[in-house]
């Protein structure tokens, strides 16, 4: 009974303090009619409040998720389907889902009445604007008398997982001059015959080993020439992303980082869309997603590492350590220090294909955040070292950032020629 009582609202507590005034002044007056009226209001709260707790006992309620994962911006449906065991059927029924602010405003629903043992559908949308592995629920409800005497509070249906992915957008076209994963871009020698090993050579580029000049070339096209190492072939290309807190600027959906792992994951379902073997690693080394042969490499687990990533406290990249690991590599960079640019550049063998995305975050920030870097610095660095470099701005289209890499690979990148000696 004390518990029943707990759930009485203001109004049942005046209408109960009110049979109880009644009641004593019927003693003290000797009216039986008082006391009969007094019995009857002393009675009704408790009763209510009897009922509404019977109520939240039989209660039972399943939320369901059409899709579990969904890309930002989209849509998921939300079904929350009730059903009532208890002897009595449920009315005056307020539920609220907990939902989070990136997954839009909490849903409320009025159920006047609930039949017993009838499962009763409910359904909301869900539009995430931002990625994330989100929580929803528990669902909270709230169960009252018609009355509203009583009223008492369950939560129910647990919490569901809503995984929300970086938005992709469509790409079109590969960097010219490079395999891209294919084994075709020169880094394989061909055989012909008996004869000599063929040479394959490109234009000498600033910084080349006058050592690897390839004379018989460079007489017959009147421009100096260099032989290109053979490197063993690993195939497929390194996506490097750039995710240190530092390197960002902006807040929420509009914020630098969350450009650059949509243009990271929208270059990834591109190149797997080729056949191509990627993978991703973060500024440290450390590889998010592919690099395995267990399916390591598909479009699922590729997105799902994308909407948990979390922000790196790193102040700078790793350095020492070659971001592509002897595969090509695609660079999505934040705001990064002349030196941590020459150090990248610098730890990158000079025959393997290099691209750098260089994020404007200037153009991100707001007014009361630091100051970030110019850009055109790290640009100038990467292209001496023979990367090919497209700078990235908001108003910038992700599909016309992806047209300038590729054209800049295709300006940069080594002209490959085979000659049977």
């Amino acid at each position: 009974m004390r518990g029943a009582l707990s759930g009485l609202t203001t109004r049942g507590r005046c209408l109960l303090a009110a049979g109880f005034a009644a009641a004593l002044c019927g003693v003290v007056l000797n009216e039986r009619d008082l006391l009969r009226v007094a019995a009857f209001v002393v009675a009704l709260p408790l009763l209510a409040a009897w009922l509404a707790q019977r109520a939240r006992v039989g209660l039972h309620a399943t939320r369901l998720l059409f899709p579990g994962r969904v890309q930002v911006g989209a849509a998921s449906e939300v079904r929350v389907e009730l059903r009532s065991t208890g002897r009595l059927p449920t009315g005056g029924l307020l539920l609220e889902d907990s939902v989070p602010y990136a997954l839009g405003s909490r849903p409320r629903f009025v159920v006047e009445r609930l039949p017993r043992n009838t499962v009763t559908a409910l359904r909301y949308q869900l539009k995430p604007v931002m990625r994330g592995v989100q929580q929803v629920g528990p669902l909270l409800a709230r169960i009252t008398d018609p009355f509203g005497l009583a009223e008492f509070d369950r939560e129910m249906a647990g919490r569901s997982r809503l995984v929300v992915v970086p938005r992709v957008v469509p790409l079109t076209g590969l960097p010219s001059g490079s395999g891209m994963g294919a084994g075709d871009d020169g880094s394989i020698r061909l055989r012909a015959g008996q004869g000599e090993d063929d040479a394959v050579v490109r234009p000498y580029r600033h910084g080349d080993d006058l050592r690897k000049v390839h004379w018989r070339s460079t007489a017959r096209r009147d421009e100096l020439m260099v032989r290109v190492e053979e490197r063993p072939w690993r195939g497929g290309t390194t996506v490097l992303l750039d995710h240190r807190l530092v390197a960002h600027r902006g807040g929420g959906p509009g914020a630098s980082l969350e450009w650059a792992v949509s243009f990271a994951a929208s270059v990834c379902l591109h190149l797997h869309r080729f056949g191509h073997q990627v993978r991703l690693v973060g500024e440290d080394g450390r590889v998010l997603a592919g690099g395995s042969a267990d399916g390591g490499h598909s479009d699922g687990v590729v997105l799902d590492a994308l909407a948990a990533l979390q922000p790196s406290h790193r102040r700078e990249p790793a350095a020492g350590l070659d971001p592509g690991a002897g595969q090509e590599v695609i660079a999505v960079l934040g705001a990064c220090t002349p030196a941590a640019v020459d150090a990248m550049a610098r730890n990158r063998p000079r025959g393997m294909r290099s691209l750098a995305v260089v994020l404007d975050v200037k153009a991100w920030a707001g007014p009361n955040e630091d100051p970030a870097p110019d850009p055109a610095e790290a640009q100038r660095l990467l292209g001496a070292a023979g990367w090919g470099v497209a700078v990235a701005t908001p108003s910038t289209p992700m599909n016309q950032v992806w047209q300038q890499l590729c054209h800049s690979a295709g300006n940069r990148g080594p002209v490959v020629r085979t000659e049977v000696g």
